[in-house]
């Protein structure tokens, strides 16, 4: 995947990134990703974001153990959203002990 297509002017140099589950699809979380995250991701084969509380890198699990292995990288059709498809390396991906972050029912 080429950074080059990628609009990240749109939303102040961040892109929204959707991990999901490579297997069962499952969507664990968003984050944001900008240029540089995009690059630390590509090249540690780990997913990496941008803070915007923190406005740093950060790599998913550097903390916990609980990284996100890179199996695929896709763009949306308007270039400003990626999907990145993972192997959870651990047992969660929320903060909170959920293996998702989209725990919370808010419609039945």
């Amino acid at each position: 995947m080429k950074t080059g297509k990628l609009d990240f002017e749109k939303n102040k140099g961040l892109i929204p990134t959707i991990i999901q589950d490579y297997q069962s699809f499952e969507v664990y979380m968003l984050g944001y990703s900008n240029k540089k995250s995009l690059e630390k991701t590509k090249s540690s084969g780990y997913v990496w974001f941008y803070s915007r509380s923190r406005k740093k890198l950060w790599m998913k699990g550097e903390e916990s153990g609980n990284k996100l292995k890179v199996v695929d990288i896709y763009s949306d059709c308007d270039n400003d959203t990626l999907l990145i498809k993972v192997k959870l390396i651990g047992k969660n991906v929320c903060h909170t002990g959920n293996i998702s972050c989209f725990y919370q029912k808010l419609l039945s």
